[in-house]
């Protein structure tokens, strides 16, 4: 019997991408909360599996010649699952070189940019002192929208990110794509990307990623949180 992937993770759209990921691909796994709300993506323990002090991570006691592996940053996470399993990642050559530029797409737009959205419309007002910075805010919600933009002409050429078919691109996208409204974005001029919001989140597998330990999920305004997310080096 394959032992479980273990899985640190706190539900937030990175964490979900990994979630979704073990659960579209049928993997079993167990979970680690790692409640970054209070600083447990400090700990000694998880920064020898992620130096960078973010979650997620996973330990995959079945790696590479049956021996364990930790990874971290969850693009290199998806990219690892997808060449495990051989699922998700298309079924070429050319399609698995699409895969990755849209999933290298997401990694350095799509996510960080609206997580400074996020970041500057609804943190950083209630910081304290309050950071309520105009420029910032229509900054990132300009680039938000903008890379919206480039999604929905793509998705009205394929039914899914990189092409025809489901793969990791749709699940590291789709977890920041589905919190459209808090990024202070509109779906009226993106129809393709409203059919594929919906498409993607219909399937069972991203219902059950996403909503995994939902419950914990809080806005993290309050000062202890914000000294652990957005002050500690």
């Amino acid at each position: 019997m394959t032992d479980p992937i273990e899985l640190y993770y706190w539900p937030t759209p990175n964490g979900w991408k990994v979630s979704i990921a073990l659960e579209e691909m049928g993997l079993p796994y167990t979970v680690n909360l790692i409640n970054i709300g209070k600083g447990d993506q400090f700990a000694p323990d998880f920064l020898k599996l992620a130096p960078n002090n973010r979650m997620p991570a996973i330990l995959d006691p079945n790696g590479p010649d049956n021996a364990p592996i930790s990874l971290f940053e969850s693009g290199a996470i998806l990219m690892y699952l997808a060449r495990k399993t051989g699922l998700f990642y298309g079924y070429t050559e050319r399609d698995r070189i699409n895969v990755e530029q849209w999933l290298m797409w997401q990694m350095g737009g799509v996510g960080p940019m609206a997580g400074q959205a996020h970041h500057f419309l609804k943190y950083a007002p209630h910081m304290d002192p309050p950071q309520d910075l105009p420029y910032a805010k229509d900054r990132y919600r300009a680039e938000v929208a903008r890379l919206y933009g480039v999604l929905d002409r793509k998705l009205a050429e394929t039914e899914f990110v990189a092409g025809d078919f489901f793969s990791i691109a749709d699940m590291a996208t789709w977890p920041w794509a589905h919190l459209w409204e808090g990024q202070q974005q509109q779906l009226d001029d993106k129809p393709h990307l409203e059919r594929w919001l919906k498409k993607v989140g219909a399937r069972p597998a991203v219902q059950a990623g996403q909503s995994l330990n939902i419950e914990l999920r809080g806005d993290h305004r309050s000062k202890q949180a914000q000294d652990a997310l957005f002050k500690r080096k």
